[in-house]
């Protein structure tokens, strides 16, 4: 270490002091258990312990790519994932952008925290609300729906109407929040640009597109990448409280499907269930380095 670069320290120790414990969490809760990886690749028993259990090499990896819901379980996962992405993520902007507008103050307070109020409810509770509003017999939407079409439907027991529980239901209580950073993300931009479009004669609508959309687009970029990358890790207890054995068709993903037979099972199999979860972790490796590849030659805007 040059005496250009302590030098450099000293004078700024208290940026480095306060980076210190993010750094130590990281270190120690992510890249520290990534010793446990090699449970995947072994006959995992526990009283062995990881080092004195034997080598299995890609035995697990193999059983469930040849298993019987292979394809079932992925294609949920993927299915599941896209619809939250393709609806989840574009709410969060245009309610930024709809907030942007309101001129009255007071509206736009209370709006904002009736649209952020729902990120606090617990999963638990969020489903408990799903099911009741859901119920067949009490349910207030199966009775309107009912009352429509003239007769009942089992809205929770359908496998085709699970991803559209799932993905509005998140949509509600995570939209508000999402739609913060884009807030902040609007008030940064150039108040002169909108002078001069307004000056010039255009719409709201044309402001939006040409230079709000803009000028959150880099924003937007970054937290699309870091979605793509959570696309297998679609989540794991909204599912399973959500899920029945009349869905289980639609409703079983990787996640899952993983605490089922790999940790729920008569004998757990812990080598099966790391198996699974590092074949998730590549495939959203490989999805958030494509998305930032591609990022980085249509907008010049990446992670990295």
């Amino acid at each position: 270490m040059g005496i250009a670069t302590r030098k450099r320290i000293m004078e700024n120790w208290q940026l480095y002091v306060l980076i210190l414990l993010p750094f130590l969490y990281v270190v120690i809760f992510h890249y520290f258990p990534m010793y446990g990886l090699q449970i995947a690749f072994k006959h995992y028993i526990i009283p062995k312990g990881i080092t004195g259990s034997e080598w299995s090499g890609f035995v697990h990896f193999e059983r469930f790519f040849h298993s019987y819901d292979f394809v079932r379980i992925i294609r949920n996962t993927f299915e599941l994932s896209f619809y939250n992405l393709a609806i989840g993520f574009p709410a969060p902007i245009i309610l930024a952008i709809s907030l942007h507008y309101i001129m009255q103050r007071r509206f736009k307070r209370i709006l904002q925290m009736v649209s952020y109020a729902p990120h606090f409810i617990s999963v638990v509770v969020l489903v408990g609300i799903v099911v009741q509003l859901l119920s067949v017999r009490t349910g207030i939407m199966n009775q309107l729906l009912t009352f429509i079409i003239g007769e009942q439907i089992n809205v929770l027991g359908e496998p085709a109407y699970f991803k559209s529980i799932y993905v509005w239901s998140g949509v509600w209580q995570q939209m508000g929040w999402g739609s913060i950073i884009y807030l902040a993300a609007l008030t940064s931009i150039d108040p002169q640009l909108h002078e001069a479009a307004v000056m010039d004669g255009a719409s709201k609508v044309r402001r939006i597109w040409h230079i709000d959309l803009p000028g959150i687009l880099p924003t937007v970029v970054v937290i699309l990448i870091l979605d793509i990358g959570r696309i297998m890790n679609i989540g794991f207890q909204k599912v399973l409280l959500l899920q029945n054995q009349l869905n289980l068709e639609s409703s079983e993903i990787i996640d899952t499907y993983v605490y089922k037979v790999g940790i729920l099972s008569g004998i757990p199999n812990y080598s099966y269930a790391a198996a699974i979860g590092l074949f998730k972790s590549v495939i959203g490796l490989v999805l958030i380095y494509m998305a930032n590849r591609l990022a980085r030659k249509v907008n010049d805007t990446s992670l990295w």
